[in-house]
């Protein structure tokens, strides 16, 4: 084997060559391009970035919200006790009241007619005295027969009571 000077001055001259043309021609472009795509994915990791940054911001802030529908949907619930407890409270105060106002109007009655009723009997008792009194003086009897008119008319009195 031999070594030939010309060939490889040759191969070196085409390498060469060949490196400017593909350098100029086809590794440029492709840097070119390949330069564009590596800007392209940049960009997009950053947007993809931002997109997360807002996104967690996002859902911050609907934590935030649903807490503070949480908070208001618990005082609306306690309003709601608080009214409705009141309410049963006046309700039984007012059933209370009206309880009282109709034992005490009951009381009343049962007085008026307590009285009307001792009122009836004295006027009764009175006629019977009356009575009595007007047959004693009829009769002008004794002492024992006396006692005996009384009762029959305590008895008589008795009975239509």
């Amino acid at each position: 084997m031999s070594f030939h000077w010309e060939s490889t001055i040759f191969s070196i001259i085409a390498f060469g060559l060949l490196y400017w043309l593909l350098n100029k021609y086809a590794f440029g472009p492709l840097f070119g391009i390949m330069e564009k795509r590596r800007e392209i994915v940049l960009g997009e990791l950053e947007a993809a970035e931002a997109n997360r940054k807002e996104s967690e911001r996002l859902l911050a802030e609907q934590r935030q919200a649903l807490e503070e529908a949480r908070r208001e949907a618990q005082e609306i619930i306690e309003t709601a006790r608080r009214t409705s407890q009141k309410q049963a409270e006046e309700i039984i105060q007012a059933a209370r009241e009206e309880a009282n106002r109709l034992k005490n109007e009951a009381l009343r009655e049962i007085q008026n007619e307590k009285n009307n009723a001792i009122a009836a009997l004295r006027r009764q008792v009175s006629g019977l005295s009356v009575q009595i009194a007007s047959k004693i003086l009829e009769r002008q009897i004794d002492e024992k027969a006396h006692e005996q008119l009384v009762e029959q008319y305590l008895k008589e009195v008795g009975k239509t009571s």
